[in-house]
C-alpha cells in the first residue's frame, strides 16, 4: 500500500470511567470509518484514565475491549490503534495495541518510559523493548506519550523499518508547545510519517487541550486540532518517505561509532 487515509478520535477520557468511554470511543471509532479512515488512532489509556487505585480492576476488562475492538477492526477492514491497562502476571502495563484489518493483533508495546511527575513509575510497570509490526498499511513503530522526549527511542523505530509512528498520549497544555515540537523533530529527523493522538478535557488540577495531529517526513503538520471531542483525518502517501529520503537519507548517513552511546 502506497497511499491510505488515517485518522485520530480526540477526545475527554473520564478517570475509572470505563463504560463511558468505551461507549465514545467506539462512537468516534464508527465516524472515522465513516469519513474513510483506514487507520484509526486513540489516545492514552483511553479505556480508563490513570486510575491508579482500580487499574487493575480496569485492566481486566481489556481483553473483552480487544475483542470489541477486533470484530470492529474486521468489520470495516480498519485498523485501530491505542494505549490501554494491561494485567500480566499479576503486573500491570501501559500497552499500546494495533489491531489490523483482519481483526488480528498486528503488534502489542508496553510503554518504557513511565512518567515520574504523575506516579507512573510506582503504579506500572515498564516494558523493556521498542516495537515495529507489520500492518496492512504498512510498518507501524509505536510509542507512548513520555516516549517523544526520547529521540533514540523514535530513532530505534526508524531503523527497524518503521514507515509510520503511531504516538498515544495524554500530553497537558502546560507543556503542549513540547508536544508540537516534539512531533515535528521526530518526523524530520527520522524522515517518517507521525500519527499522534492526544486526550482532551480535564482531570484534577491537569489540563489536556489536543494538539492531536499527523506530521510528514518532511515535517509538515498535514491535520491538527485542539477542539475538544474532534476526529480528524489526513491522507498519507507512504512514497514521500522515499521522495523525501533520495534527496539525503538521513539513517544510512548515520555514524553510530562516533556517537558513542
Amino acid at each position: 500500500m502506497t497511499g491510505l487515509s488515517a485518522g485520530i478520535f480526540q477526545f475527554d477520557i473520564r478517570c475509572g470511567e470505563v463504560d463511558k468511554n468505551v461507549r465514545t470511543a467506539f462512537e468516534g471509532i464508527s465516524q472515522l470509518s465513516d469519513q474513510g479512515a483506514e487507520l484509526l488512532v486513540l489516545p492514552e489509556m483511553w479505556s480508563s484514565g490513570f486510575d491508579y487505585p482500580a487499574l487493575a480492576r480496569h485492566a481486566e476488562k481489556t481483553p473483552e475491549i480487544l475483542e470489541r475492538l477486533s470484530e470492529t477492526a474486521a468489520r470495516k477492514a480498519i485498523i485501530i490503534a491505542g494505549s490501554l491497562p494491561e494485567l500480566a502476571a499479576e503486573k500491570i502495563y501501559n500497552s499500546l495495541y494495533v489491531i489490523d484489518n483482519n481483526g488480528e493483533i498486528a503488534g502489542k508495546y508496553r510503554k518504557a518510559h513511565l512518567f515520574p511527575l504523575i506516579e507512573e513509575d510506582k503504579y506500572l510497570c515498564a516494558g523493556d523493548r521498542t516495537h515495529v509490526c507489520q500492518t496492512h498499511a504498512g510498518r507501524l513503530g509505536l510509542m507512548i506519550c513520555y516516549d517523544l522526549r526520547f529521540p533514540e527511542f523514535c530513532r530505534s523505530l526508524a531503523v527497524k523499518g518503521a514507515e509510520i509512528v503511531i504516538v498515544s498520549a495524554q500530553w497537558p497544555s502546560s507543556r503542549i508547545h513540547h508536544w508540537d515540537i516534539l512531533l515535528q523533530a521526530r518526523a524530520i529527523e527520522n524522515q517518517l510519517f507521525l500519527i499522534a493522538a492526544n486526550r482532551h478535557g480535564r482531570e484534577g488540577d491537569l489540563i489536556y487541550n489536543g494538539h492531536s495531529q499527523i506530521v510528514s517526513p518532511a515535517g509538515e503538520v498535514l491535520v491538527k486540532s485542539d477542539s475538544p471531542e474532534t476526529t480528524i483525518t489526513a491522507s498519507i502517501d507512504i512514497e514521500e518517505i522515499e521522495r523525501v529520503r533520495n534527496q539525503f537519507n538521513c539513517l544510512k548517513q548515520r555514524i553510530p561509532s562516533v556517537y558513542d552511546l
